[in-house]
């Protein structure tokens, strides 16, 4: 605290306050302010949004869908029949689906697979014009059952690539921000 100290003798505590250190902190805030506003209104102003009109494409990639599971520790099989389903085992029998469908086994999938690649690329109008536009050579996408064992997983990767799909991707669940 400071004090005053006059000439009559009266010590008394000063209670003003130092201003000086508040006006240069406000001064520096309003020139801040006074260059930053007019910036952010203009940048805004000239911000165009494209409003574009969607329509499906003809030669559109039609990605190959992969589902596999394993059937339960009873050798029951996933479906819709059976509601005994137990769910994968790690030690149960391989099922994989072709197009999230059709059940295959592993020379049913390189066939199919084969086929419907190459019924690709000839409407694509052959393997040249596939690789001179890549958006046209379709991905396979591979959904696994958590409790699926890898040998199926690799099985079903190693027929697809030898069926000449080069790109074999995962599909998973995100996980729940909220857990």
């Amino acid at each position: 605290m400071a004090i005053a100290l006059g000439g009559d003798g009266d010590e008394k505590p000063m209670s003003d306050i130092n201003t000086t250190p508040l006006v240069d902190v406000m001064l520096v805030l309003l020139i801040i302010f006074i260059i930053a506003v007019p910036v952010a209104i203009q940048t805004v102003e000239e911000l165009k949004i494209p409003i574009i009109r969607s329509i499906e494409s003809d030669n559109k990639v039609e990605n190959l869908l992969i589902t596999i599971t394993t059937t339960d520790d009873a050798g029951l099989e996933p479906g819709f029949t059976d509601t005994a389903y137990a769910g994968a085992s790690r030690n149960g029998e391989c099922r994989v689906f072709f197009n999230n469908v059709t059940p295959v086994d592993s020379q049913e999938l390189y066939d199919k697979a084969f086929q419907r690649l190459d019924q690709l690329v000839k409407r694509a109008g052959g393997a040249e014009a596939m690789m001179a536009n890549p958006d046209l050579i379709p991905q396979v996408h591979i959904r696994g059952d958590v409790n699926a064992p890898w040998r199926c997983v690799a099985g079903t990767i190693y027929n697809i690539q030898a069926a000449g799909y080069p790109t074999v991707g995962f599909i998973s669940n995100p996980i729940d921000p909220g857990n």
